[in-house]
C-alpha cells in the first residue's frame, strides 16, 4: 500500500515538476502577450492559437506517461501476490482507472485548438518585412541626419536640441539593431543562431533595445516639454548659444534610467525549446523563473500603458498648459517688442515639441488598447475565441507596425513644424 500511494503521489507530482522546467510549462505562457513588445514572440508558428494546441500536447503526452509508469509499477507490486488472489479475495488497485479519468479530466478542461488557422501571418511576413526595411531606410536617413546637422550647426547646439539629438540616437538604436533581427525572424521563420550563446545574447539584446530606446524616447519628450515651460517662465532672458549642463544632466540620468527600467527584460527573456505539432521550436520568449518576474510579467501590460504611455502624456499637458498660461499672462508685457524675435524662435520649437508628443501618441495608443483589450476579453477557455482570437491578431500586427513608424517619423515632424529645421535640412 505504501509503495502504491509513493507511485501515485509522484504521478501527481510529476505534471508540476515538467511545468517548472522552463521547456514546456512556460514555453507558451507569454504568448498572451501577442508579440509583447516588438514583436519578439511567436509570430512566426503557422497556427492561430499556439499556446492551447501546444499546452494540450504537452499534458497529454504526460499524462499518458504517467499512465504508463502507473500500470507498470502497479503490475510488478501485485506480481508477488498473484497467486494468493483467490485466497485473500484481494481487489485490485484502481490507480490506473484513476489516470485515465485524469486524463479524460484534463481533456474537458483544456480547450481544443482553433482549426482554422490565421491567414495574416502569411500575409503578415511579407506585408512587414516591405514596411520594416522603408521604416530602416527612412529611419536611418533621417535620424543619421538630423544628428548631423545639430552637430555641424552651432546655432543649432542649445538644450532643446540637445535633447532632440537625444531623442533620435535612441531611435536609431532600435532601428539598426532590433529591425533586421526581427525581419530575419520572421521570413527565416525562426530565430536567428537559436542553438548557439550568440543566438541566447541577441535574445536578451533585442526586447532590451526596445524598452531602452521606447523609454529614452519617453523621458525625452517629458524633458522636452519641461525645457519648452522652462523657456517660456523666463521669457525675458535671451537665450545663448551652447548647451547647458542642466540639460547634459538631464540626458544622462534619462539613459540611465532607460536603461535600468529595461533590465528586467533582460532576464526575463529566454531561448525555449519544446515540441509542437511533431516538431521542435526553439524561439525566444519571456519566462518568469522568479517572483519578482512573475510579479513583472502580470503587471506587464499596465506598467507599460502606464509609465510608458500616460505619464508622458500627462506631463507634456500640464507644462504645456502652465506654458500657455505663462504666454497670455505676459502677451502684453513691456518687452514684446523687443523680444519679439525669441519669442517666435521659442513658440517656434514648442509646437514642434508638441507635435513630436502629438505623433508619439498617435503610434503607440493602438498597441496600448490591444493589448489591454486582448488582456481584459480575451478567455483561453472560451470555445468561441477563435473568431476574437483573430481580430485580436490583426489589430495587434497593425498596431506594432504603426508603433514601429514612430522610429522614423521624428524628423520628417520637425522638417514640416520647425522652420529652423527645414532651412537646415535643405
Amino acid at each position: 500500500m505504501f509503495l502504491c500511494f509513493f507511485v501515485t503521489w509522484c504521478s501527481l507530482s510529476l505534471p508540476l515538476l515538467v511545468q517548472s522546467d522552463g521547456r514546456h510549462g512556460n514555453a507558451s505562457s507569454d504568448w498572451p502577450q501577442m508579440s509583447d513588445e516588438l514583436p519578439t514572440d511567436l509570430l512566426a508558428l503557422p497556427s492561430s492559437d499556439p499556446p492551447l494546441s501546444l499546452r494540450l500536447d504537452n499534458l497529454l503526452r504526460v499524462l499518458d506517461r504517467e499512465s504508463r509508469v502507473v500500470q507498470e509499477t502497479v503490475d510488478k507490486a501485485l506480481k508477488p501476490s498473484r497467486s494468493l488472489k483467490h485466497r485473500h479475495g484481494r481487489k485490485p488497485l484502481p490507480r490506473v482507472a484513476n489516470s485515465s479519468a485524469t486524463v479524460r479530466s484534463a481533456q474537458s478542461q483544456v480547450p481544443p485548438s482553433c482549426l482554422r488557422t490565421t491567414s495574416i501571418q502569411t500575409v503578415f511576413k511579407y506585408v512587414n518585412t516591405v514596411l520594416s526595411c522603408l521604416i530602416f531606410t527612412v529611419g536611418v536617413i533621417g535620424n543619421v541626419t538630423l544628428l548631423r546637422i545639430i552637430q555641424q550647426n552651432k546655432s543649432m547646439r542649445n538644450g532643446p536640441n540637445a535633447l532632440i539629438a537625444s531623442l533620435a540616437l535612441g531611435d536609431l538604436m532600435y532601428i539598426t539593431i532590433d529591425i533586421p533581427i526581427n525581419v530575419y525572424k520572421l521570413m527565416a521563420m525562426k530565430w536567428p543562431f537559436a542553438d548557439s550563446v550568440f543566438g541566447l545574447f541577441l535574445c536578451k539584446l533585442v526586447p532590451f533595445l526596445q524598452k531602452a530606446s521606447v523609454g529614452i524616447t519617453v523621458l525625452n519628450l517629458c524633458a522636452l516639454s519641461l525645457d519648452r515651460y522652462r523657456a517660456v517662465a523666463s521669457w525675458s532672458r535671451v537665450q545663448g548659444t551652447g548647451i547647458p549642463r542642466v540639460t547634459v544632466v538631464e540626458i544622462v540620468l534619462i539613459w540611465l534610467l532607460s536603461l535600468v527600467l529595461a533590465v528586467p527584460e533582460a532576464i526575463g527573456f529566454n531561448m525555449v525549446t519544446f515540441e509542437y505539432r511533431n516538431a521542435t521550436k526553439t524561439t525566444c520568449m519571456l519566462q518568469a523563473r522568479s517572483p519578482f518576474m512573475t510579479f513583472y510579467q502580470n503587471a506587464k501590460y499596465w506598467w507599460l500603458f502606464g509609465f510608458y504611455f500616460c505619464v508622458p502624456l500627462a506631463f507634456s499637458a500640464t507644462f504645456y498648459c502652465l506654458m500657455t498660461h505663462q504666454m497670455l499672462r505676459h502677451q502684453k508685457g513691456s518687452l514684446k517688442a523687443s523680444l519679439s524675435e525669441h519669442l517666435k524662435q521659442r513658440r517656434d520649437v514648442a509646437k514642434a515639441v508638441f507635435f513630436l508628443v502629438l505623433t508619439f501618441a498617435l503610434c503607440w495608443l493602438p498597441l496600448h488598447l490591444s493589448r489591454l483589450i486582448k488582456w481584459m476579453v480575451y478567455d483561453p477557455h472560451d470555445v468561441k475565441r477563435c473568431e476574437l482570437l483573430n481580430f485580436l491578431l490583426v489589430l495587434d500586427y497593425l498596431s506594432i507596425n504603426l508603433a514601429t513608424i514612430n522610429s522614423c517619423i521624428n524628423p520628417i515632424v520637425l522638417y514640416f513644424v520647425s522652420k529652423k529645421f527645414k532651412k537646415c535640412f535643405k
